[in-house]
C-alpha cells in the first residue's frame, strides 16, 4: 500500500516524514465525514510481508513508515564520486527508469556522476514522451525562472523533468545541475542530447570494471530505483572515467 511504500518521504526524521503532502493528505482526511480505516502493509523487495499496520489512518500509516525507513533506506558513511544504477527490466522506458535518480541521487557527490543503466529502455515515455523530448530535465530553477513559457505542460511531467535532472542552480540563464545523470540505455544519443541528458553506450560499458570499487569512490546499485539510498556524510571520492555526451 502507498501508506507504507512511499519511503523517500518515510522514516523517522519528522523533517522528512512528515512533508508538507503527507501534511496536506491527512488535512484533507479530516473533511470526509465517514468512518476511515487504514491498512498499511511494509513490503520487502521480494515481495514478502514484514509489517502490517491497522486502524487510524494517521497512526497506522506513520508506525508503518517507520518500519519502512528500516527497510527501505540505506544509509551509506560516505557519497560516491561515480554512481552506477542498474534499473530492473520493468522499467521499460525513461519515465519509469527515471526512478533510479529519484532513489539514488542523495548518495551522490556533488558534481558527481549517476548512471542509469538499462540497455532494454529504449524509449523515454509512450504517453509522454512528445512533452519530455520538446522540453527536456532540467533542474527545479529553470522552470520557475519562465513558467509562462511551459504553461502547456502537465504539472506531473514537469516534477518528472526535475527529479531525474536533481538538484542544481539556475542564474542568468546558466543551469548548474548539481549531478551529471547519464544515460546507459537503449535511448538513442540525439534523443539524450535532445532531452539534456549525458548517453554512454552500453555495450561499452563493463558492469565488471565498476563493481567492487567502494573504497575508489564508485558505487553499483542492482535492482535501482527501488531502495532509498543516502549517504551520512558528503567526502570526497575518486571517479571512473567515462566518455559522455549531454544536451545542451
Amino acid at each position: 500500500m502507498g501508506f507504507a511504500g512511499d519511503t523517500s518521504g518515510g522514516g523517522k526524521d519528522s523533517c522528512i516524514k512528515n512533508t508538507p503532502v503527507r501534511k496536506m493528505i491527512h488535512r484533507a482526511v479530516k473533511e470526509l465525514r465517514v468512518p476511515i480505516l487504514c491498512i498499511a502493509l511494509v513490503v520487502k523487495e521480494d515481495g514478502s510481508l514484514c509489517g502490517l499496520y491497522a486502524g487510524g489512518l494517521e497512526e497506522a500509516w506513520s508506525r508503518a513508515t517507520d518500519l519502512s525507513s528500516e527497510i527501505h533506506i540505506v544509509v551509506k558513511e560516505r557519497s560516491y564520486q561515480t554512481v552506477l544504477g542498474i534499473a530492473p527490466q520493468r522499467y521499460d522506458e525513461l519515465w519509469t527508469a527515471g526512478k533510479v535518480m529519484y532513489k539514488l541521487e542523495q548518495v551522490v557527490s556533488p558534481g558527481g556522476t549517476l548512471i542509469i543503466y538499462g540497455p532494454h529502455v529504449k524509449e523515454v515515455s509512450k504517453t509522454w514522451g512528445h512533452y519530455i523530448e520538446a522540453v527536456g530535465y532540467h533542474v527545479r530553477d529553470y522552470f520557475l525562472a519562465q513558467m509562462e513559457r511551459f504553461q502547456g505542460i502537465p504539472r506531473a511531467v514537469l516534477a518528472h523533468l526535475t527529479h531525474v535532472k536533481g538538484t542544481g542552480i539556475y542564474s542568468e540563464g546558466v543551469e548548474s545541475p548539481d549531478v551529471n545523470v547519464v544515460l546507459a540505455t537503449g535511448i538513442p544519443k540525439e534523443v539524450c542530447e535532445r532531452i539534456n541528458l549525458g548517453y554512454t553506450d552500453p555495450s561499452s560499458l563493463r558492469l565488471e570494471d565498476y563493481r567492487g570499487r567502494e573504497g575508489e569512490g564508485i558505487l553499483v546499485v542492482e535492482n535501482a530505483g527501488e531502495i532509498l539510498y543516502k549517504a551520512s556524510i558528503q567526502p570526497n571520492s575518486g571517479s571512473l572515467g567515462i566518455t559522455t555526451s549531454g544536451g545542451p
